[in-house]
């Protein structure tokens, strides 16, 4: 049984191999605004809200690197981890569900709970214990951490995490900061909803708002917005081809454009960016 995780093929079978790609991974922790930190390491970005109160967790990355989250999270304050929220089902988010489910609930929208229920190998730890259908709020010390679920863009499960009083949105791979997106068509991923999620993103965040994004560097807005007319111009360009016939060779040989073309990245090349749009707007 196979399963692909941002370019990660792996089995069941070889998960001390898959262990071991982990080994030398480092968590490093940046801050963000406020008591909001970052962290990074292989995989989607995490978000860490550390307070007197107690921690919060938005995303955990892959098993094998779950005690280095949490070593990470106690460097910034050594306190008890209160909740944890998935932005969405994909691995390289949720994969560490199963070793801090023993520790604080797990919070994300229904169709995550679903998603990851429905996979053969699921474990009920890795499994979210609190659900929403549209979102809900969750105050910890003097924060307002807002769940917003925005439809059908990179999955049909997607959530936004707003930390109002430090003014830090997680956008869960709803931005992808080094490029190209990962738009997952075959999990309720949407072409033209995903651009719509952006713009809902860049009309409702304050201009000055810290982002912390699904993959790549700490953030701004503006960078936000330039993100948004990419995937804006790629949406037109590709619809005008196939509405005067062109083949998928066709456009591939055609190109995303002199532009665009350094969007390209190791997981979402020129060519997989183009053959999405292509399946998605058809």
């Amino acid at each position: 049984m196979k399963k692909v995780i941002l370019g990660l093929s792996l089995t069941l079978s070889c998960m001390g191999a898959f262990s071991q790609k982990f080994s030398d991974v480092e968590i490093k922790a940046q801050k963000a605004s406020g008591d909001v930190y970052m962290l990074t390491g292989a995989g989607g970005n995490i978000g860490v809200l550390a307070t007197e109160k107690g921690l919060l967790l938005v995303d955990d990355q892959f098993q094998p690197l779950a005690e280095k989250i949490e070593s990470a999270m106690n460097a910034i304050k050594n306190n008890e981890l209160r909740y944890v929220v998935n932005t969405h089902y994909h691995g390289d988010h949720t994969g560490s569900n199963s070793y801090f489910s023993h520790k604080a609930p797990i919070l994300a929208h229904e169709n995550v709970r679903h998603r990851l229920s429905e996979k053969d190998e699921h474990d009920v730890n890795t499994l979210p214990v609190v659900t929403y259908k549209d979102g809900l709020n969750i105050y910890l010390a003097n924060e307002n951490i807002q769940l917003t679920h925005l439809p059908s863009g990179h999955t049909d499960g997607d959530t936004i995490v707003y930390f109002k009083e430090a003014n830090v949105l997680h956008t869960g791979d709803l931005f992808f900061e080094i490029g190209f997106p990962y738009i997952d068509l075959g999990s309720g991923g949407n072409v033209k909803g995903y651009l719509a999620n952006v713009n809902y993103m860049i009309t409702n965040m304050p201009d000055d708002v810290v982002v912390i994004p699904g993959h790549g560097k700490l953030t701004n807005k503006v960078e936000l917005k330039a993100f948004a007319e990419m995937i804006d111009y790629s949406i037109k360009l590709v619809e005008k081809a196939l509405a005067e016939g062109k083949s998928e060779a066709d456009i591939l040989k055609m190109g995303i454009g002199e532009q665009y073309k350094n969007k390209s990245w190791s997981f979402i090349t020129e060519e997989k960016w183009l053959k999405t749009l292509i399946k998605g707007l058809k």
